[in-house]
């Protein structure tokens, strides 16, 4: 997986804007801007049987992914503070100090932040969450968004935090500045969409926590993560090259009328690498998030398109997808309804996710009668 763009940023930006709200067993469970389900125990990817052609596969399937599964750090690290660390505000870098950790708001679009300082071992410090924030004891957490995506401030404000955490995907701007001017100390973090951001970001998490050099360590672990569950989706590859699925991912607002197209840097071609698929967008060049064309969807012909959860609800499910967008319905995908759900708020979520949306993506394309 490389390094992730401005256009991985801006791809999550624009879902923003459009109203979107390891080893061993994986635990699978939907996020979708409510209360996580109850977890389903799936088996380790070496024991499920892979589709001997899974192009020619029917049917549409709902990836399940679970997780976190990067365990948080035995110890808890020692900090340094107060630190002063640069914060990545939309107007511009400003230099923030933090002298307290002890009562964390951590925020994001997929509750990847909260996930990091789960990971750091600080989970006891948090005090409020986005409604994405999901770690064993999190659900005891008070939620501080609204519709997903929305913050709360009278919220926030209620919980006397003393350290803010965000990425910037959850708003309103205007909103985050007001907090800082009450005298919280709120510090911005770039957004992770593949493995070198979750890297770079979990970094800048750490050093706001006043625990920076524990994240070497940390980072090192998800990167072997990412590289052992890419492994262990190579055993489910189909032997006949040309039976590897193609695959496209279409950003869907049905109420609205939006399609959009996402290729090369929009972080899900990291995605579709890890798994060994063939990225279809990457094919004929599309770069970045654009609308979807008919002739651009037609030439591409996936074998499978990925949706988020949310945005295949409001088109009216596979059927009103078809008939909404009826191209879909000349590609091999569509002919054989083999549409991938996938929950919004973890597709994208990088961080301590990225092992665990690798593996559900790998069971939804592989073996999706193992769900």
């Amino acid at each position: 997986m490389k390094l992730g763009s401005k256009r991985g940023i801006a791809a999550l930006a624009l879902v923003v804007l459009l109203g979107i709200g390891v080893t061993g067993c994986q635990s699978g469970s939907h996020h979708g801007g409510s209360a996580a389900a109850e977890p389903v125990e799936l088996p380790p990817l070496s024991e499920i049987t892979p589709l001997e052609d899974p192009t020619a596969y029917e049917g549409p399937t709902t990836a399940l992914v679970g997780g976190p599964s990067i365990p948080p750090l035995a110890e808890e690290p020692e900090q340094q503070l107060p630190a002063t660390v640069t914060s990545h505000d939309n107007s511009g870098d400003t230099e923030v100090t933090v002298t307290d950790n002890s009562r964390i708001v951590p925020l994001s679009l997929s509750g990847s932040i909260g996930e990091l300082v789960y990971a750091f071992g600080l989970a006891d410090r948090i005090v409020g969450r986005d409604i994405s924030t999901s770690f064993p004891g999190s659900d005891d957490i008070p939620v501080v968004t609204k519709d997903g995506h929305s913050i709360d401030a009278e919220g926030v404000l209620a919980l006397n935090p003393s350290l803010i955490i965000t990425d910037g995907s959850i708003g309103p701007t205007d909103v985050v500045l007001q907090l800082r001017e009450a005298g919280i100390p709120v510090v911005t973090v770039d957004r992770a969409v593949d493995a070198e951001g979750s890297f770079a970001t979990a970094q800048q998490v750490a050093d706001a926590l006043g625990v920076g050099a524990a994240a070497p360590d940390l980072i090192d672990s998800l990167g072997q993560a990412i590289a052992d569950k890419e492994a262990e989706v190579q055993r489910l590859l189909p032997a006949d090259e040309s039976k590897l699925p193609r695959v496209a991912f279409l950003y869907v607002r049905g109420t609205a009328g939006v399609f959009y197209l996402f290729g090369e840097g929009s972080g899900i071609d990291s995605l579709i690498r890890s798994v060994g698929a063939v990225d279809v967008a990457a094919e004929i060049g599309w770069v970045g998030e654009k609308p979807m064309t008919e002739e651009a969807l037609i030439a591409m012909n996936p074998d499978i398109i990925i949706v988020m959860t949310k945005g295949l609800e409001s088109a009216g499910g596979v059927d009103g997808l078809l008939q909404a967008q009826p191209s879909i319905a000349l590609t091999e995908a569509g002919q054989h309804r083999r549409i991938i759900d996938v929950d919004d708020s973890v597709l994208f979520a990088g961080g301590t996710r990225i092992p665990d949306v690798i593996d559900g993506l790998a069971r939804a394309i592989y073996a999706p009668d193992s769900l």
